[in-house]
């Protein structure tokens, strides 16, 4: 652990009391031991709230549901893994033999995982002022650089909002295909607009994805038509 407390230091300028809880912030439950799934659930509270006042601090002008989408940018998976891989923390987690195996400190969910364990760890550890201090170094840059708020929507959400604006009744979504296997589906989705006798297709490993991908192609049409 004293390779990982020296990275913490240089990256992140916190040092534990308790290495314990450090230790415990970067394990994973593959790992025969006491893992960090526990701290997971603290710190994705601790980082919501400290995340929700940048964004508030950082857009005065923001209503509500702005807040919200510059918010949820912010803490999805997918950025807190890019915000765990960029500064080195993969190479810290303690893993079981089987996600060593296959690569597990690259994963995605495991990476943003063991992020928010760590800010739990350092919430317990050092108290709130010292989780927010590491947490505000590593998103308010990100949260500077977001684009506006209308262009988080996502691609379902902007249609809707298009086509109300115009009067016209929602769109349609129907899966028209589901192949692949089990455990690596592909649907194809179609998205209809009945009034407007347009029709597009998506594709994606969920439905929910495969619409998304129908309702950006069908906005492409009827923003040029």
């Amino acid at each position: 652990m004293e390779k990982s407390a020296k990275w913490l230091r240089q990256t992140l300028a916190y040092q534990f009391q308790d290495p314990a809880l450090f230790e415990e912030a970067l394990t994973h439950r593959s790992a025969a031991r006491r893992n960090n799934e526990r701290l997971e659930f603290l710190g994705d509270a601790v980082l919501d709230f400290v995340v929700s006042e940048i964004v508030f601090q950082e857009r005065p002008d923001a209503n509500e549901g702005d807040l919200s989408r510059l918010r949820a940018s912010l803490v999805k998976d997918t950025r807190l893994s890019e915000v765990a891989a960029s500064i080195g923390l993969g190479e810290h987690i303690i893993l079981g033999a089987g996600e060593k195996k296959t690569g597990g400190h690259r994963r995605g969910s495991i990476l943003a995982d063991a992020l928010e364990a760590l800010f739990a760890a350092i919430y317990v550890d050092g108290g709130f002022r010292a989780a927010e201090k590491v947490i505000r170094g590593l998103f308010e840059t990100l949260a500077a650089e977001l684009p506006d708020s209308e262009a988080l929507k996502d691609p379902k959400t902007r249609l809707q909002e298009f086509l109300q604006a115009d009067g016209y009744a929602l769109p349609v979504y129907n899966i028209e295909q589901a192949r692949g296997k089990a455990h690596k589906p592909v649907f194809e989705v179609s998205c209809s607009i009945d009034a407007l006798q347009i029709s597009t297709l998506g594709s994606g490993s969920t439905r929910r994805h495969a619409e998304q991908q129908a309702a950006a192609a069908m906005l492409d049409k009827v923003i040029k038509a």
